[in-house]
Order: structure tokens, then C-alpha cells, then sequence
């Protein structure tokens, strides 16, 4: 009689074990979580990658590639760098952009334009004045926007790396 096969069984103990604080952690800052694990190593190179490709694009296209209000669905993508990406937005929004004087709208400042300190509203400079801050054109706008928004396409991986662990490869510091 030949022998019949079964079929392996599996068990709770097969699965990788879940961290949602590690997760956590890593949405709040990337490489935290593999920190967190006791995995300092790549901690360190997920963090660096990260937010070094996220620098780069600021640094590339400046800091009007994370544009919450006009580049909404690009800062989808680059919102999941976390609080790094609100930060920036938010010195984006409120420090360097202006209100424009008919519409009341925060804007990029105009070509001899210049931020009224009281008012907070672009108004005319003087003649040949350069605007505290202006939007990148061309490629480089799009250089940048896309490399911010790839890391954070790259963070969604390590924090779903640093959430679900494989197994055996979590070793806490004190365990």
C-alpha cells in the first residue's frame, strides 16, 4: 500500500510576528523601528537612504516640491516620510509663501514682489528686487518632486519591513 503524503501543517508559531510599535516608530521616523529591533546597522542605512533621497529632491528642486495645496496628490506619496514631510510642508506654506493681495490665497511670490512684514501679503517691490523665495520651473521642480515622493514610496517598505518581521530576525535589546 503506498504511503500517503500529508501535507504540512502550520501553526501560529510559522508566522512572523507582528510589531506594531516597530511600525510606529518607523512612520515617525524611518529606521526607528529597525532600531527599535535592535537592528542599529539598518536603522542607520534605511534612515540614511531615506531621507537622504528626500534631501535630495529639496535640495534638487527646493523646498516648493512638498507642496501640500498645489501638488496634492505628489504629497500623498511623500507624506509617508512622516513628520519630516508636515515639517517641511509647513515651512513651506506658512514662512515662505505669501498672501496674495486679491484673493487672500497663500501664494509663491511674482517677480519683484516682496513679502510685507506686518501684512504677510506680496506687494511690488522695488525695481530690479529678486522675491525671498521662488517656485523651481521645469525639470528640476519635477526632478525633485519625484525623488521626495520615492522616499516615501521607500518608507512604506521599511515600515512594512519593520512591522512584520521575519522570523528570528528581531532580536530586542535586553532579550
Amino acid at each position: 500500500m503506498p504511503e500517503t503524503m500529508t501535507p504540512p501543517s502550520f501553526d501560529a508559531s510559522d508566522q512572523p510576528p507582528m510589531d506594531p510599535l516597530a511600525g510606529i516608530l518607523a512612520v515617525l521616523l524611518p529606521g526607528a523601528g529597525h532600531w527599535y529591533q535592535g537592528q542599529v546597522r539598518r536603522a542607520l542605512l534605511v534612515g540614511g537612504g531615506v531621507l537622504g533621497l528626500f534631501f535630495s529632491g529639496l535640495l534638487i528642486g527646493g523646498i516648493d516640491v512638498v507642496d501640500s495645496r498645489q501638488d496634492r496628490l505628489w504629497f500623498f506619496g511623500q507624506a509617508i516620510v512622516g513628520p519630516v514631510a508636515f515639517a517641511t510642508d509647513y515651512v513651506h506654506q506658512n514662512v515662505l509663501k505669501g498672501l496674495d493681495p486679491t484673493t487672500g490665497q497663500r501664494r509663491s511670490p511674482l517677480p519683484n514682489e516682496v513679502k510685507d512684514p506686518d501684512s504677510g501679503r506680496w506687494v511690488a517691490g522695488p525695481a530690479g528686487s529678486v522675491p525671498p523665495v521662488s517656485k523651481s520651473l521645469g525639470k528640476m521642480n519635477e526632478i525633485g518632486t519625484l525623488y521626495a515622493t520615492i522616499a516615501g514610496m521607500l518608507n512604506l517598505i521599511v515600515i512594512i519591513d519593520a512591522a512584520f518581521p521575519s522570523a528570528g530576525r528581531v532580536r530586542r535589546r535586553g532579550a
